[in-house]
């Protein structure tokens, strides 16, 4: 798919795996981490036997979550992703040339047992996959955790309207987005909210609400999560991805 050629390229690459396992920066805590506590606070005493962490990037929150799931599947549209997690589950640790000013790097290394996450990853699977057409095999979840996705998707609805089918009764479904629709991305015609629909404004929750109305409930209020990529030493994305969270409810 066009929208992934972004994903494929090693300085993004490297700028994802600071994001996911590298330091902290400008004071906001770790977002791949701080997603996957968030989902955890969320399920609360429901089974924590299978979890998919989708649209999966560099894999820090499935590490996270396998902490705690007896299984976990992460999954992204990107190979370049999904061979890093794989790499990085098999050896270990990871090592990237990160971004410093023009051509200059700095050579980097991380390791999962760092992390208190070296016992974990023998818990977590990486499959490349495409949210809007996942393989059968991925279902009977008891959460599924969507990180800065849905406004990368070419069509979203379609994984709005069918991610039930994966998900167990009174399982969860955490979505997490800025909100940051792009046509490079998603054509206009697909996006969830961010324009005017019948002449008032149509925001991305709303369009969630509707999407997800017949089979899920919103559990908790929605909230913002602060993250920072860091692109390069002098330039930094803060952003903050508005959390909601959905109880699949009985049919």
């Amino acid at each position: 798919m066009q929208q992934s050629a972004f994903y494929e390229n090693d300085t993004t690459l490297a700028q994802y795996l600071e994001f996911h396992f590298g330091e902290r920066w400008h004071g906001e805590a770790n977002f791949p981490k701080a997603l996957a506590d968030a989902a955890m606070d969320a399920m609360d005493g429901r089974p924590l036997k299978r979890a998919l962490d989708i649209g999966c990037a560099c894999g820090r929150t499935g590490f996270e979550l396998a902490r705690y799931f007896q299984h976990v599947d992460g999954i992204d549209f990107s190979s370049a992703f999904v061979g890093k997690c794989q790499e990085l589950a098999r050896e270990k640790v990871v090592r990237y040339a990160r971004p410093e000013e023009g051509e200059l790097v700095s050579h980097q290394e991380r390791t999962l047992a760092s992390l208190g996450l070296e016992e974990a990853a023998g818990r977590v699977a990486f499959h490349q996959g495409d949210a809007c057409n996942l393989e059968p095999r991925f279902t009977g979840y008891d959460l599924v955790l969507a990180g800065n996705l849905i406004d990368r998707l070419y069509q979203p609805s379609l994984f709005l309207t069918t991610i039930h089918e994966r998900i167990n009764e009174l399982g969860l479904l955490v979505i997490a987005s800025p909100y940051t629709w792009l046509e490079e991305y998603t054509p206009r015609a697909q996006w969830v909210g961010g324009f005017k629909k019948n002449g008032e404004d149509f925001f991305t929750f709303d369009g969630l609400a509707e999407m997800l109305a017949p089979h899920f409930r919103l559990l908790v209020e929605p909230r913002s999560l602060p993250f920072v990529i860091r692109e390069t030493r002098n330039k930094f994305q803060h952003s903050f991805s508005e959390l909601t969270v959905w109880e699949k409810v009985s049919q």
